[in-house]
């Protein structure tokens, strides 16, 4: 969990650090006037975000050992930079919560490395996605001070990888997943709309893996692959800048 850990502290702190100054920016120009002060009294408003993710997979392996004596080992030692775009609607509940429906898409990229435990042979995989998403969040928001608001987020997250899947690729992922989300952000009022740098961790509840591989029958040598894993599953790290 190290590398996970790694990437969501350097996130978190670009995140609060690009917010902390875009939010003072903001306060310092309006510090007497509120600029769009009943856009939270409506009962619903749309927008727009675009943003980055990193895809990671967690691997549990089973200890399968081949007819040659080896045992092999699946990883995501680093992270790729992703793409992502949504809508947003955005349904006002009361003062302090709504509800947020955002779909949209997200591209990204994770390199599965293998090895055996001699360490003398090693593969990797390239597993590209297009994923089609629909998260659904409810959002607590504190009480608005001058011109800044920031929030918490919870909610679920359906993902179907529209990416095309190669049949002999070793490890063959599936393509949909459900997915539990936490996040934080900030709303910024500025005169014309609102602006909106959240962060949000996406936790995979499915096992990614499709262990069934009548297209590898013939060929073991590529088969240890799945055969040494128990499961897979996905999380991603989103950082998203709204527009509404």
């Amino acid at each position: 969990m190290g590398k996970a850990n790694r990437i969501i502290y350097i996130i978190t702190a670009f995140l609060i650090a690009h917010a902390g100054t875009f939010c003072m920016c903001a306060q310092q120009r309006n510090d007497k006037v509120l600029n769009r002060p009943y856009a939270d009294l409506r009962r619903w408003h749309l927008g727009f975000s675009v943003g980055i993710n990193t895809l990671d997979l967690q691997f549990t392996h089973n200890g399968f050992i081949t007819e040659s004596g080896e045992t092999w080992f699946m990883e995501q030692p680093s992270f790729s930079p992703g793409f992502c775009v949504n809508g947003l609607f955005d349904l006002r509940l009361n003062n302090y919560f709504s509800l947020r429906l955002s779909p949209g898409m997200y591209f990204g990229n994770r390199v599965v490395k293998m090895r055996n435990t001699s360490g003398t042979e090693k593969e990797q995989q390239n597993i590209k996605s297009t994923m089609l998403v629909l998260p659904v969040d409810v959002k607590f928001a504190s009480l608005r001070y001058h011109n800044v608001r920031p929030y918490l987020t919870a909610g679920a997250m359906a993902v179907y990888d529209v990416a095309k899947k190669r049949n002999r690729d070793p490890i063959k992922l599936s393509s949909s997943d459900f997915m539990l989300t936490i996040g934080f952000g900030c709303d910024v009022y500025l005169p014309y709309f609102k602006f909106c740098p959240e962060i949000k961790f996406c936790f995979g509840l499915s096992d990614m893996v499709q262990h069934k591989r009548p297209d590898l029958t013939d060929d073991p040598d590529r088969m240890k692959f799945t055969n040494s894993l128990t499961k897979a599953t996905q999380q991603m790290v989103v950082m998203t800048f709204y527009f509404e």
